[in-house]
């Protein structure tokens, strides 16, 4: 693999623009307005590369449908991170075949973490011909290119060169939600951690230029959104690669200090990487959540160490506690794998040992899924799918005991809150924290901060009313 990160130029953005035009002429000579559906798979850096995918087609002439059926063209933004989402994929790719049977000029392609591997697209290029192109995460900005030559040509086109990765700026964006945008900050791992696929997939990692995530953030403040999560596999590691004396504490802060009315996030944190500055960033700045997403895999150190996570239990509980310190009400949540390859009995309890210690407010739980070409799926897996299936019911009949304490708490309490929607009869909102809040109200507040008294609660969100 190319280590070394490419600069996308401007003279190359310009190509793409100019690839963006002429599939827009290609459709108007034809007296056609095209449509496009892209759906997308994973986390949140997928549904940021989505809205940049949206934007290229927009600029191209698509106007956007909510479903794969009459579309001119359809991008899957894949994930690669379970296996149960590369099989979901793979179905929902078969079953295409039916909608470009109906509807002959319809053009697919397949993006994103899982088009990163060579076996995938190897697999894709030879069991799937109805589709036209695929392009990795790396090949992303120049989509317009390879969408024109499809159109043109009628040939698939396959971009899938392993390489370290790219940042390729002032892609033109459209976001898919009207209060909350994503930002990513930088992109790609390199923390190698013995389960994970990413690093391979999305290349090393690259920080953007804080003068262009700045600007980014006054462009969505102006454009009226209300909630901006800074993104990035690690974000911990912001700023290392650039040389500028500039981490990510201090891109927060700098971000934290711009005008307008909004709430800052970020995600995700590596323990390894998390510093006091960054805790004593969060509790100064009133615009940022205090909520901090701090994945903790497993309670055992001798897994840990196997997972290549760098960092003892001792190590991250005298984080949390920091943490805590400084903002009693911080909302922590975190990931946890159950049933890693060799994980004992006793290694798991004291997984469990450390959730009831931490007491999150939720947790992200998933059963170990090997990743061909990750060490761990080589590791000796001795335990039976059934006695992880116990381990993963145990842990999340805890969190979920605890979930529910956590949330009875919050009754009798006024929260601000941020209406996001609407499901059923009830408005829904987030508190700073990122809980999940019910209550009547009218369409009105949709978009605006509101205080509501908790009056109840489920294990899974509140129930309030208006102030």
């Amino acid at each position: 693999m190319e280590q070394k990160t490419t600069v996308i130029s401007e003279a190359q953005l310009a190509q793409q623009q100019a690839a963006c035009e002429q599939i827009k002429e290609y459709w108007m000579q034809q007296g056609i307005r095209p449509v496009a559906f892209v759906d997308t798979y994973g986390c949140q850096q997928n549904e940021a590369d989505s809205e940049r995918i949206r934007g290229m087609l927009a600029a191209s002439g698509y106007a956007m449908t909510d479903t794969e059926e009459g579309a001119d063209v359809i991008v899957l933004n894949t994930c690669a991170i379970r296996e149960h989402a590369e099989q979901r994929v793979f179905g929902n790719v078969g079953a295409l075949t039916h909608t470009k049977r109906r509807h002959p000029r319809q053009k697919i392609f397949l993006c994103g973490c899982m088009m990163g591997q060579p076996a995938v697209s190897d697999r894709v290029k030879h069991s799937y011909p109805h589709v036209d192109g695929v392009f990795s995460t790396h090949h992303l900005w120049e989509f317009p290119e390879l969408l024109l030559r499809v159109l043109t040509t009628g040939k698939r086109v396959f971009a899938v060169a392993d390489e370290a990765g790219s940042i390729a700026e002032n892609i033109p964006v459209l976001r898919g939600n009207k209060l909350k945008a994503w930002v990513s900050v930088m992109y790609g791992c390199n923390n190698f951690c013995s389960y994970c696929i990413v690093p391979y997939v999305r290349g090393r990692e690259r920080s953007r230029q804080p003068e262009d995530i700045i600007k980014e953030c006054k462009e969505v403040i102006a454009a009226g959104y209300k909630e901006i999560t800074l993104l990035g596999q690690n974000v911990n590691s912001y700023g290392k690669d650039l040389g500028l004396g500039i981490d990510f504490a201090d891109l927060m802060a700098q971000v934290a200090q711009l005008e307008g009315d909004f709430r800052l996030r970020f995600m995700t944190s590596h323990p390894k990487d998390a510093s006091r500055k960054l805790f004593d960033t969060i509790a100064k700045y009133p615009k940022i959540c205090k909520q901090f997403h701090l994945p903790f895999q497993s309670g055992n150190d001798r897994v840990l160490k196997v997972m290549n996570r760098r960092y003892t239990s001792a190590q991250y509980l005298e984080l949390v506690d920091y943490g805590r310190s400084l903002m009693p009400e911080l909302v922590l949540t975190s990931d946890v794998i159950v049933g890693f390859p060799g994980e004992t009995e006793e290694e798991f309890e004291d997984t469990l040992k450390l959730i009831e210690r931490v007491r999150y407010d939720a947790l992200f739980t998933f059963i170990f899924s090997p990743r061909g070409g990750t060490p761990a799926a080589s590791m000796e897996d001795p335990t039976p799918k059934a006695e992880k299936n116990r381990r993963f019911d145990r842990l999340v009949e805890l969190q979920n005991r605890i979930s529910e304490e956590k949330h009875r708490s919050y009754i009798g309490k006024t929260v601000t809150v941020l209406v996001d929607g609407r499901d059923g009869d009830k408005l829904t909102a987030r508190t700073d924290g990122g809980r999940l809040v019910r209550f009547e109200g009218s369409d009105e507040l949709l978009g605006q901060f509101v205080n509501v008294t908790i009056t109840d609660c489920t294990t899974w969100s509140l129930v309030g009313e208006l102030e």
